[in-house]
């Protein structure tokens, strides 16, 4: 019989992102900053997957997402699968879902844009999820995730 799951030690306490497209995987550890961490961090890059076909994982000992991370993460990454692990227990299972407003977490395109010229949080409407497409409260400019930029 062979085993084909990955083995790597439980999580104690910390949070499974799991579901993450393998070409999205280096945009979450950067938009997460998991590189400054000082936690054990598992990896797990183009993993078969049933539901997408490959997909990548991340387990991070001892660390909850705040809200405002979660939303980074929705930009990057939108519906991902989050655990949260309590004594090696999955005490929540949720889908990572981006809110219908962004703040501070994405620039606006437009260069003459407010925003881009005075030292203000950039604010955008999420007008379709479907599509992610943005738009920017101060301009109304639209874009999509494909060519948004981190503040």
């Amino acid at each position: 019989m062979k085993r084909q799951e990955l083995l790597v030690a439980a999580l104690e306490n910390g949070t499974v992102i799991d579901h993450i497209p393998s070409d999205k995987l280096f945009e979450v550890v950067n938009v997460l900053h998991l590189e400054r961490m000082k936690t054990s961090i598992t990896v797990g890059y183009n993993l078969k997957s049933e539901k997408m076909g490959h997909k990548s994982i991340i387990k991070i000992a001892g660390k909850f997402f705040s809200d405002e991370e979660l939303n980074q993460l929705s930009v990057i990454s939108p519906n991902v699968t989050l655990c949260i692990i309590r004594d090696y227990e999955v005490v929540e299972k949720k889908e990572v879902r981006m809110p219908d407003v962004l703040k501070g977490i994405v620039k606006c395109a437009n260069p003459k844009c407010i925003s881009n010229n005075e030292p203000m949080r950039t604010h955008f409407h999420v007008i379709d999820k479907e599509k992610g497409i943005l738009q920017c409260h101060y301009c109304n400019t639209e874009t999509d995730l494909d060519h948004v930029k981190l503040v």
